[in-house]
């Protein structure tokens, strides 16, 4: 995919409708976050609004129109029944979605005037779409899309891909990719909506997938100091204990090193380099630094992350394993 948001182009059919998912899914974010607060009246209308619109005449009248009318038949020709089959599903679930956001958008203008007894009905309206989509998505990224990469082959694929973007040309004209791109982003920017699915772990359960990553990870903050390192208590390439954190990075390597360390920090704070890598060998083994900036979701410079992994045993790998060994 070419990333300019003006002229989003994509090669593979399948990598076009999964990135449409992505922005279906955000608005469904917006749409959930403002059914939250339905019932307090902590909600924004236009926002609600213009989620819905989106999920309706883009998740729908676009996205869904892709499918129906070129992907499905398609398949369809290709082998895979309509009746009986996922597509037949997909259909069901596409009539069932189109339905609930139709009726949802009629009432929205009356929401102020909504009892309570009414508005906890709209809200379970709104949940029960997004419940049928957030499934409907998976099945398709999962499933169905899986089924039609193994039988659409080089030019009907190249076609398919030409048919959705004479459907977004129709639709929105040459820039629509951005345009839709544009409209999530000016639907999110109300409020911070977001998703961070980082949001759904506890403490314990973040700690405990930092502790079981498969290599170490030290994260230096945006002052240069230490912060944190997984594997506390555990072996490690490089001996790390507690007394690190809170120091500044510059004094956590040898002083032949400081200067590469700090030619590191700024290539990433003035976003000029997006990472650096080194690789050594200890022994029998094969060991990779890696340095990553961290910006959060605004670009802003939270830091540099440094991942330290012994790579000895992958160059080694020879041919595949596909089965279970255990």
């Amino acid at each position: 995919m070419e990333a300019n948001m003006e002229t989003i182009q994509f090669e593979k059919w399948d990598t076009y409708l999964v990135y449409e998912h992505e922005l279906i899914e955000r608005a469904m974010a917006v749409l959930k976050h403002n059914l939250e607060g339905l019932e307090s009246g902590k909600y924004d209308a236009t926002q609600l609004t213009r989620a819905l619109d989106f999920l309706l005449e883009f998740g729908d009248k676009v996205h869904n129109k892709k499918e129906e009318d070129h992907l499905f038949p398609l398949m369809n020709q290709l082998g895979i029944p309509i009746e009986g089959g996922p597509i037949g599903v997909m259909l069901m679930e596409h009539e069932a979605e189109r339905k609930l956001l139709a009726r949802m958008i009629l009432n929205v203008p009356n929401i102020t005037n909504f009892t309570a007894e009414r508005r906890q009905q709209f809200k379970q309206e709104g949940l029960d779409y997004l419940q049928i989509r957030a499934e409907h998505i998976w099945k398709e990224n999962d499933v169905l899309y899986a089924m039609g990469r193994k039988i659409i082959q080089d030019d009907a694929a190249t076609q398919l891909v030409e048919a959705f973007n004479a459907v977004d040309d129709a639709a929105y004209g040459y820039a629509a990719k951005g345009n839709y791109l544009s409209m999530v982003e000016e639907m999110e920017s109300a409020d911070t909506i977001r998703t961070r699915l980082v949001e759904n772990l506890t403490t314990d359960q973040l700690h405990g997938i930092l502790e079981t990553l498969p290599f170490e990870l030290t994260f230096v903050d945006a002052k240069d100091t230490v912060a944190y390192f997984n594997k506390l208590d555990k072996p490690k390439v490089f001996a790390r204990t507690r007394s690190v954190v809170g120091r500044k990075v510059q004094k956590c390597h040898p002083e032949k090193s400081v200067d590469t360390v700090q030619k590191i920090v700024e290539g990433f704070k003035n976003k000029t380099h997006d990472k650096a890598e080194f690789w050594i060998n200890m022994g029998d083994e094969t060991i990779m630094i890696r340095y990553f900036p961290v910006f959060d979701d605004t670009g802003q410079y939270l830091g540099v992350c440094e991942v330290t992994q012994e790579v000895g045993w992958i160059r080694r790998l020879e041919g595949e394993q596909r089965l279970l060994d255990w």
